[in-house]
C-alpha cells in the first residue's frame, strides 16, 4: 500500500477557496489513480487536517499547498503529524519554489495579458519567518529568468514590507512603468484579492488547478518518500 498523500491547504473564507484546491487535488488524481489523495486544512473549512488524519491508517505523507517554509510547515504541520499517533507520518517540502511552481506564475500571467518587457510585481501572503521570504525572494528571481531576465519584485498582503503598491511605485521609480501583478497564492482568497486590485495592469489569477502545480504535488510526495526510505536504509546500516 502507498502511504496516503494528504494534502494540506490553509483555508479560507472565500468560498471559491475549497473548490479550487479539489479541483487542483482532481488533477493529481488523475496523474495518479491508484494513489490515495485527500485535504486537510490548517484552519478555517472542512475537513481541518486533524480530522482528516483520523481517517487514514498505515502511512501518510503530508504535502503542503503552501509556498514556503512558514510558521505553519515549521510548527502546524508537526504538531497535527505527532497528534496522529496512529499512523507513520512523513511531511514533503512546500510548493515553493521550484521550476513547475514558475511555469504555473508564467502561464497565469499570460493568461493575464503580461507582455514581455513588463516588469511584475510577486505578491505573497507575507510572513515574518526569514525562511519564508527567503523561498519567495528564490521564486521571484525563477520568475524573472523565465521571463527573460524582466524585473520582478517581491510584495506581501501582510505582516512584511512591501505592500503591492509600494512595490509598483518603486518599479515606476526606476522607469518600469509597465507592471503587471502574480499572484503566489494557491487558490483565491482575501489577500489574493487584495494584492489584485492593487495591479495598476494586468493581475494573473492564483495558481490554481495549474497542471504544473498538480504534478508538483507529486514531486514533493514522491521526494518525501525517497527522503525517507534513505533514512531507514541508513537506520538499518548502522543498527
Amino acid at each position: 500500500m502507498q502511504p496516503t498523500l494528504v494534502a494540506v491547504a490553509h483555508g479560507s473564507r472565500d468560498p471559491r477557496a475549497p473548490h479550487a484546491v479539489e479541483a487542483l487535488l482532481d488533477r493529481v488524481r488523475e496523474l495518479r489513480p491508484r494513489l490515495d489523495v485527500r485535504l486537510g486544512h490548517i484552519e478555517l473549512n472542512r475537513p481541518l487536517l486533524g480530522d482528516a488524519l483520523r481517517e487514514v491508517s498505515g502511512s501518510a505523507v503530508l504535502v503542503p499547498l503552501l509556498l514556503g517554509r512558514g510558521h505553519h510547515v515549521k510548527r502546524d504541520l508537526p504538531a497535527s503529524a505527532a497528534r496522529a499517533a496512529h499512523l507513520r507520518t512523513r511531511i514533503a517540502a512546500p510548493l515553493g519554489p521550484h521550476p513547475l511552481l514558475v511555469e504555473a506564475l508564467y502561464d497565469r500571467l499570460l493568461e493575464a495579458g503580461w507582455t514581455p518587457g513588463a516588469a511584475v510585481v510577486l505578491a505573497a501572503a507575507g510572513s515574518r519567518d526569514p525562511d519564508s521570504a527567503a523561498d519567495t525572494r528564490r521564486s521571484a528571481a525563477l520568475l524573472s529568468e523565465r521571463l527573460g531576465g524582466v524585473a520582478v519584485v517581491v510584495a506581501y498582503a501582510c505582516a512584511a514590507a512591501p505592500t503591492v503598491p509600494d512595490a509598483v511605485r518603486a518599479l515606476a521609480a526606476r522607469g518600469h512603468h509597465r507592471v503587471a501583478v502574480a499572484s503566489y497564492f494557491t487558490a483565491p482568497g482575501r489577500f489574493a484579492t487584495q494584492c489584485a486590485a492593487a495591479a495598476p495592469g494586468a493581475a494573473a489569477a492564483p495558481l490554481g488547478a495549474h497542471p504544473a502545480l498538480a504534478r508538483l504535488v507529486l514531486r514533493r510526495y514522491d521526494a518525501a518518500l525517497a527522503a525517507s526510505t534513505a533514512g531507514d536504509q541508513r537506520e538499518l546500516a548502522t543498527a
